[in-house]
């Protein structure tokens, strides 16, 4: 039919096309980290960057995440609601056409003085059956820039799960850390008590013996309770943490077990960071604050748009009769043809304080995505100092530990020879416990560290000619 060719063809004509361009927005970045090793991408980190802890519970705990964690579903939602509205902005860029059939019958009064002079009935049926369409032709583009921002939102909700996901995958590694920390420590715990508890049999001895006193068996009971009474908080560490890891894979906690082992078991991964300027693709966090700024940038395009007129063609083809037998006679048919200009005079400033609106909304975004870029630097080179840091502490802690563990068993071997003071006994075996305790929770937080710099670089990163992952 002519009237809807006649759409069609509007359609090159439709826009004055709007392009956006990256802003050029003013960013410090630094040509290499500070705290970052010397060859900054010798040991990039991998897609699976958890299989390098060489732990096969915790990489099955995470891949169990990554398909049923609630807050990864949640955001894969999210998705499926911006790309519904890009297809809602997408509308008005299209004819809206529409299909009518009406039949009605009347009766006129047979007073009216027609009827009474023999005229004509009373009663009359008409019935009509037509197409109808609209279309708005966008020549200022106000609708072309709608379905653009729609398209960039809907881009930023993808990067949106990819931080979903990288946040909760790091969260069920933490957790499991917490767990095998808290299984070391309450090892100790129980070793510490055991060599507690032999001691007091050494002292109670010699208290029969009567080279001891009862304050020095006194305090001997006092470390062994407090031993006793540091396993409860550990337990409850250890309980509390399976149960959270139990929600980040999407299970019911009391049909949830974790098996754990120990730290000893875990694999610390080399890992550098790259140059500062990959994060600007590899972060998720960063490329959901340019999105965001990019449909900013297009919705003032529309509210500026919205200030020109608006151009719209209507039309009618249909076929009208009285007579339902002849509704599709050659007489029977019609058609319509309009067209409209509407342009604002004076509308209270509406359209004004909406350009203004967006333009402060795209100022906003602008500074969001300065202060996600700068925070991303800031989060590597954190994460790299505690790597860093916690390394040295271990390896000195471990120092301590050994000389600890020396002096207790010299000083515990002197008291069975009966040729030591009690009290050297006491503190060799409490600066032992302290010092054992104290290593394993630096051994969870070098863990801790890792998985932060893998979070801080945005995961995984692809073989060297791939582009940066994007979630479909």
């Amino acid at each position: 039919m002519a009237i809807f060719s006649g759409f069609c063809l509007m359609q090159p004509l439709a826009a004055c096309v709007v392009g956006y361009e990256k802003p050029d927005i003013a960013l410090e970045i630094p040509a290499n980290y500070r705290n970052g090793p010397r060859q900054p991408d010798a040991a990039l980190p991998a897609l699976d960057w958890w299989r390098g802890f060489r732990s096969r519970e915790l990489t099955r705990l995470i891949e169990a995440a990554q398909t049923d964690n609630l807050d990864i579903a949640a955001a894969v939602a999210r998705i499926a609601q911006a790309d519904a509205q890009v297809r809602v902005s997408g509308a008005p860029l299209l004819p809206a056409v529409g299909a009518n059939a009406s039949a009605s019958r009347s009766r006129t009064s047979t007073s009216s003085s027609s009827t009474a002079l023999g005229r004509g009935s009373p009663e009359s049926s008409l019935y009509n059956a037509n197409l109808s369409a609209s279309y708005e032709i966008d020549f200022w583009g106000k609708n072309r820039a709608t379905l653009l921002a729609s398209e960039e939102n809907a881009i930023a909700s993808r990067f949106d799960r990819d931080v979903v996901a990288l946040t909760a995958m790091a969260a069920v590694a933490n957790t499991y850390f917490q767990i095998l920390n808290a299984q070391d420590r309450l090892r100790i715990a129980r070793e510490n008590l055991t060599a507690a508890t032999r001691v007091l049999t050494l002292i109670r001895q010699r208290f029969l013996a009567g080279t001891a006193s009862q304050l020095d068996v006194a305090q001997q009971q006092s470390l062994v309770a407090t031993q006793r009474a540091a396993i409860p908080p550990l337990e409850i560490t250890l309980r509390q943490n399976a149960a959270a890891l139990a929600v980040l894979i999407g299970r019911a906690p009391e049909n949830f077990s974790v098996r754990g082992g120990g730290m000893a078991a875990i694999r610390v991964p080399p890992v550098t960071p790259g140059l500062p300027s990959d994060l600007l693709n590899q972060r998720p966090d960063v490329r959901t604050a340019e999105a965001q700024l990019a449909a900013a940038n297009f919705s003032v395009e529309a509210a500026r748009a919205a200030f020109f007129p608006s151009i719209q063609l209507t039309g009618q083809r249909g076929f009208q009769s009285a007579a339902l037998a002849a509704l599709f006679g050659p007489g029977a048919w019609y058609y319509t043809v309009a067209a409209s200009l509407a342009q604002p005079m004076f509308d209270g400033f509406l359209r004004l304080g909406q350009l203004e609106i967006q333009q402060g909304r795209q100022q906003e975004l602008v500074q969001a995505y300065r202060k996600a870029v700068l925070s991303a630097f800031s989060d590597v080179e954190q994460a790299l100092i505690a790597v860093e840091q916690q390394m040295r502490r271990e390896r000195l802690q471990g120092e301590v530990v050994r000389a600890a563990r020396e002096a207790f068993e010299l000083s515990e071997q002197r008291l069975r020879e009966g040729n030591v003071d009690l009290v050297t006994v006491l503190n060799t075996q409490q600066t032992l416990f302290q010092a054992q305790d104290t290593l394993a929770q630096i051994r969870f937080a070098r863990l801790q560290a890792i998985v932060g710099l893998f979070q801080g670089l945005g995961g995984g990163w692809p073989p060297l000619g791939e582009g940066p992952p994007v979630s479909q």
